[in-house]
């Protein structure tokens, strides 16, 4: 059974029941007896590790294509090339002024 937070808009008041899932919220605040007792949205307190169904069914295999990562490291190496001849052909000018 789950454990779910409350807290109470009144008082303040916050606390944690045990309950079903099929019970209905607690809508009286067990502290003062106010109708403001709402239930909260936590995170969920556990983490799943190590290697199972949920990590080996619903993985999404991230390979690329071998064409499209050939195609990409040509571009990356191409686009360097060009930038240091750039500034090859400026240095012999600044050198000249």
């Amino acid at each position: 059974m789950p454990i779910y937070e409350y807290r109470c808009g009144s008082c303040g008041s916050e606390r944690e029941h045990l309950q079903k899932l099929s019970d209905a919220p607690i809508a009286v605040c067990p502290a003062c007896g106010s109708d403001t007792y709402i239930k909260l949205i936590s995170a969920a307190g556990f983490q799943l590790k190590g290697s199972g169904w949920y990590a080996t069914d619903f993985k999404n295999p991230a390979k690329p294509k071998p064409d499209k990562a050939a195609a990409a490291n040509s571009e990356t190496v191409a686009a360097p090339a060009a930038a240091p001849a750039a500034v090859k052909e400026a240095s012999p000018a600044c050198a000249a002024e």
